[in-house]
């Protein structure tokens, strides 16, 4: 299994792939601050079809300019917003309307400004007082009574102790946490062997078909069992493997289905249960 899954990682940890991820808008800035404020926003933008996400991000992020936490700390709350409910005129993604993400981008500034300008590690850090799992509620639990519950906000703050897989929190950590490539690793403190596999339908599918879960249900219970049966493979960084995984599918190279023209040079051929069942019955 730990070939197969290096193997599959040499195919798809590739500039290409990165090109159709979210996390390539954060790493078009230089500046630690201004990758952790645009991974914030475009980690809890990340569901729906690529192009036309990339494109929302994108939007969302320029009323901010080149150095768009600069530009947060140097301004007025009540300048921000109207700055930016101008701006942003007729933005919507999905969920999310143009007053959802500007409440969004004053969230990022009143945690990073409660920091000491040191941005939100400190906000979501477990510690002996607070798991990973419990320290990301506490925070959802306060910003749910702080700030108004809309339906795009409120689909910003699932809350892992009710059950949630917390995909969107979960991307936003692996991106700011691990060293490895593709991310960005700007926070030394949270230990990588804590993070939680963001779970969309691509990796919910695939764990199944390589037997790291048996669950059907997209929740946080199927999220941490894929995420201990990669740790068996990666104790220290299981989330090595997050990337490749999930673009297998994204690209559209598995869709579930044992297909010959697809399965025969997939690097997880030898381990796929799909392809086991098939040729055994």
């Amino acid at each position: 299994m730990k070939k197969a899954l290096a193997d599959l990682r040499a195919t798809y940890d590739t500039t290409g792939a990165l090109d159709q991820d979210p996390l390539t808008v954060p790493l078009r800035f230089r500046d630690p601050w201004d990758r952790e404020l645009a991974s914030w926003v475009a980690a809890h933008l990340a569901y729906g079809r690529v192009a036309p996400m990339l494109r929302a991000i994108d939007r969302a992020l320029a009323p901010l300019g080149g150095a768009p936490a600069h530009w947060l700390r140097t301004r007025e709350v009540e300048q921000v917003r109207r700055h930016l409910l101008g701006a942003l005129e007729g933005w919507k993604w999905r969920f999310h309307t143009r007053e959802d993400l500007v409440s969004w981008i004053l969230i990022w500034k009143q945690l990073d400004a409660e920091s000491g300008l040191r941005g939100l590690e400190s906000h979501l850090l477990p510690g002996p007082g607070a798991n990973a799992d419990q320290a990301l509620s506490q925070l959802v639990q306060r910003l749910r009574r702080e700030w108004p519950q809309t339906h795009g906000l409120r689909f910003c703050l699932p809350d892992p102790m009710e059950g949630s897989a917390c995909k969107r929190w979960r991307l936003f950590l692996r991106w700011m946490v691990r060293e490895g490539w593709p991310d960005l690793g700007q926070w030394a403190a949270y230990p990588a062997r804590d993070l939680v596999i963001p779970l969309d339908t691509h990796v919910a599918r695939i764990s199944r078909l390589l037997g790291f879960t048996s669950r059907t249900a997209s929740d946080g219970r199927t999220a941490r069992e894929i995420t201990e049966a990669l740790r068996l493979l990666d104790p220290e960084d299981p989330l090595s493997y997050d990337f490749a995984i999930s673009h297998l599918g994204i690209l559209g190279d598995c869709n579930g289905r044992a297909l010959p023209s697809n399965c025969a040079t997939c690097a997880l051929f030898a381990v796929c249960m799909r392809h086991s069942s098939s040729t055994s019955g």
